[in-house]
């Protein structure tokens, strides 16, 4: 039998589950994701560090978990909420249980829960803090103790402490420094698959460190947290724009291309997470069904004073920025994940553009 718990949030707001996966009390910041599928590369994504994931599609675990549909050597959630756990999986990929895959990694996990009145609740009232716990006593206490996701730099923590190179080395392939503040496995692949020969840095690793070691251009990583906190960033955009190095953000990496080029970050009421997010290209007028996970976002306004930047994408949600590029300089940043396939294909065109730039 499993043992009861209950998803508790910061106003008060109370949810009764059982856990599944590892049972322990776990606190971070309650969002969601619209995604059908797809929970395993969700978990192991490093810009969901702090974050308790609901996932609104019912079942959830029907096809186990592999090898091979990770994005970080670990499970990087704080937490996961689902309507309804599926014990049994079928795929002749699966090599396990999604259940015993979260009691491995030590995440909670709680099961039978209304998903989609939490989701209305919180796309209501926004984001916030939640936990999952075992006895509701002193729970909003241990929740209001703990830190909100505004002004925490959550990208140092996920970033790797030393560099290291990905994929195969090609004779004449360039060279390009990705800067790591919570890189997924597969933004990497398609880099390599690119025609880049890649080296990856932590995210404090100064510019110049990477240019000496011979990068021809640089990338800045998605991650979690929030932008404004990973003020060593700030420095880099700004030595790439000095130096006018080619130069590719994705996610965390736009928002700090935004904060870089002079602008500003706000917190988003309930954040943009899943595979359906419709993105129109100022450039061509084509519209592009993306994959996003992120809460916070560039202010356009903010960048209105710069008249060496525009606006490249927006999305047609809510009209927020979703690419942004400099006149002068080959520099250019999308809010969205091209790397991810729900298009399936809409948005690759980006890395042959970075290649182009960096040839």
């Amino acid at each position: 039998m499993s043992t009861k718990a209950w998803l508790i949030l910061e106003d008060g707001t109370e949810f009764e589950g059982k856990m599944f996966g590892y049972e322990d009390e776990s606190i971070g910041e309650a969002v969601f994701n619209t995604s059908m599928s797809g929970y395993q590369e969700v978990l192991t994504d490093p810009s969901y560090s702090g974050q308790i994931i609901t996932m609104t599609y019912p079942m959830i675990g029907n096809y186990g978990v592999n090898k091979e549909d990770v994005e970080s050597d670990r499970i990087h959630v704080a937490g996961f909420v689902v309507k309804e756990y599926s014990r049994t999986y079928s795929n002749f990929r699966a090599t396990g249980s999604l259940g015993d895959y979260l009691k491995d990694g030590k995440i909670s996990a709680i099961e039978g829960i209304d998903t989609r009145m939490l989701t209305r609740h919180i796309r209501d009232k926004g984001a916030m803090r939640a936990g999952i716990f075992f006895d509701k006593k002193d729970a909003r206490d241990k929740l209001m103790a703990h830190p909100s996701m505004e002004g925490l730099d959550l990208a140092s923590k996920v970033s790797c402490k030393t560099k290291y190179s990905f994929g195969e080395k090609k004779s004449g392939n360039p060279e390009i420094a990705v800067f790591d503040f919570g890189v997924k496995t597969n933004i990497l692949r398609l880099l390599n698959s690119s025609g880049f020969n890649v080296t990856v840095y932590p995210g404090t690793t100064p510019l110049s460190e990477a240019m000496n070691n011979g990068a021809k251009g640089v990338f800045l990583s998605n991650g979690p947290g929030d932008p404004a906190a990973v003020v060593y960033a700030k420095t880099l955009v700004e030595d790439v724009m000095k130096e006018k190095v080619p130069c590719f953000g994705i996610c965390l990496g736009h928002q700090i291309m935004g904060i870089g080029f002079g602008g500003k970050t706000y917190k988003l009421k309930f954040g943009h997470r899943g595979g359906n997010q419709p993105v129109k290209n100022l450039e061509t007028g084509s519209v592009e069904i993306t994959s996003q996970n992120h809460g916070f976002a560039v202010d356009i306004d903010s960048l209105k004073g710069n008249s060496d930047v525009e606006v490249t994408h927006i999305n047609l949600n809510d009209n927020t920025v979703e690419g942004i590029q400099h006149k002068k300089y080959p520099i250019f940043s999308v809010q969205y994940h091209p790397e991810a396939s729900p298009g399936p294909h809409d948005s690759l065109y980006l890395f042959d553009k970075f290649r182009k730039m960096v040839s």
